[in-house]
């Protein structure tokens, strides 16, 4: 039995693409911060994706490595992060510390011109820095589920303030047992924190867990058109 997700728990209902990020309704120093970056015309999945998780949608995104996933959502909280409160604001989740220090580098970059302070929560590396870090005031931290859990779980890392919360690479996450923490942690955030999941590869735990934490969720793929999951 195929444990992928099939056409029959899928359809199709948002369409929206836009071709420019200066299309995009974008902070100008957010725009200068992606120009500067390199880009010149958002990929595929970011003339997909970015507008609904800048209108705060759940979504689902179904893409490998190298599509811009990265900085779809790099841009999506960069837009949506209010810098004149210190408050946590976005909790990106990834399986790795490699990808928490790559995507912070993206988040530094894109958002050179906000003054938006981006940190990495991962195991490996000192508690005490981390505690040093949070307390400073850190409006997007990025994080595997081992150290982020305990971070929470002390009272260290606050999520009263979140809004956006990333599950990077889930399907990775799954395979590493990360299930129940990831479950635990989204117990820690405001009910009305938007969701954004992005993933290689859609099996049907995924499916399950979107169903249980998301609201209505825009699913975007490289293979399938733009749909919407059943629920």
């Amino acid at each position: 039995m195929s444990n992928s997700v099939d056409d029959s728990e899928i359809e199709t209902n948002y369409h929206e693409i836009v071709d420019g990020f200066d299309k995009m309704g974008l902070k100008p120093e957010l725009l200068r911060g992606i120009y500067n970056y390199g880009y010149e015309k958002p990929s595929a999945i970011q003339q997909r994706a970015i507008k609904p998780c800048i209108d705060g949608r759940d979504v689902i995104a179904q893409a490998q490595s190298g599509t811009g996933k990265t900085a779809t959502f790099a841009i999506s909280i960069l837009q949506r992060v209010d810098v004149s409160s210190s408050a946590r604001q976005a909790l990106v989740l990834v399986p790795t510390r490699e990808l928490a220090r790559q995507i912070q580098t993206v988040v530094k970059s894109i958002g050179a011109y906000l003054n938006v302070k981006c940190h990495t929560c991962i195991g490996g590396t000192s508690t005490t820095e981390d505690v040093a870090c949070l307390q400073q005031g850190q409006h997007v931290v990025v994080g595997t589920p081992g150290r982020v859990f305990d971070m929470m779980s002390r009272g260290i890392l606050t999520t009263a303030g979140v809004k956006i919360f990333v599950l990077d690479e889930a399907d990775q996450m799954l395979d590493r047992g990360f299930e129940a923490q990831i479950k635990e942690i989204y117990r820690f955030l405001p009910e009305n924190a938007q969701i954004i999941l992005l993933s290689a590869t859609m099996p049907k735990q995924i499916l399950s867990i979107a169903r249980s934490i998301m609201q209505d969720p825009v699913f975007d793929s490289q293979v399938l058109h733009t749909i919407d999951l059943v629920t």
